[in-house]
């Protein structure tokens, strides 16, 4: 992994991390979590292993921190690897594919969903959650993983220009 790379992952994060500041929570304190877009487009340009995990855990440590969840750092922290090596092994899986921009954003939403079920489980044994399983999925986890399929979908073709004339991920 080289410098460049680190930078552009930094730059994602920290705009992850932004948007997941202003989000405001909707649903006993449960916000979507938009750094999860950010986490998955970094994943998307800088498909290895090394970075994957890097991603994963500082994402995980940031959301964490910055939740507004009772209790969710430490869901957040076993969360975000998971689910980044998840996206990770399903993008290996489609790598003789095209990536465009639909399969970006259904993987995205996928993702989503695979990062809202880890975060409530983990939530639900290591410290309850605010309500029941079912109620906080269907109107935090699957509404978010729709607005960040919408998201990626007009993020995704703007970072893959960006880093295409900046040469800084080789893209396909």
């Amino acid at each position: 992994m080289n410098t460049k790379n680190l930078v552009a992952l930094s730059l994602l994060v920290g705009m992850g991390a932004v948007l997941h500041v202003v989000v405001p929570g909707f649903f006993l304190g449960m916000k979507p979590d938009m750094m999860l877009t950010m986490m998955f487009l970094g994943i998307i340009l800088f498909p290895d292993k090394k970075s994957v995990l890097l991603v994963g855990v500082v994402t995980g440590l940031i959301s964490g921190l910055t939740t507004t969840f009772s209790g969710g750092l430490v869901p957040n922290i076993i969360d975000k690897p998971i689910t980044a090596f998840v996206f990770f092994g399903i993008l290996m899986a489609l790598k003789n594919f095209k990536l465009s921009i639909y399969t970006a954003a259904g993987l995205t939403a996928i993702g989503t969903i695979v990062s809202g079920i880890v975060f409530l489980g983990s939530a639900y044994f290591l410290v309850g959650l605010p309500g029941p399983f079912t109620a906080l999925f269907a109107a935090v986890v699957l509404p978010t993983a729709a607005f960040s399929a919408v998201f990626m979908a007009i993020l995704h073709p703007v970072a893959t220009n960006i880093f295409k004339r900046a040469k800084l991920a080789e893209i396909h």
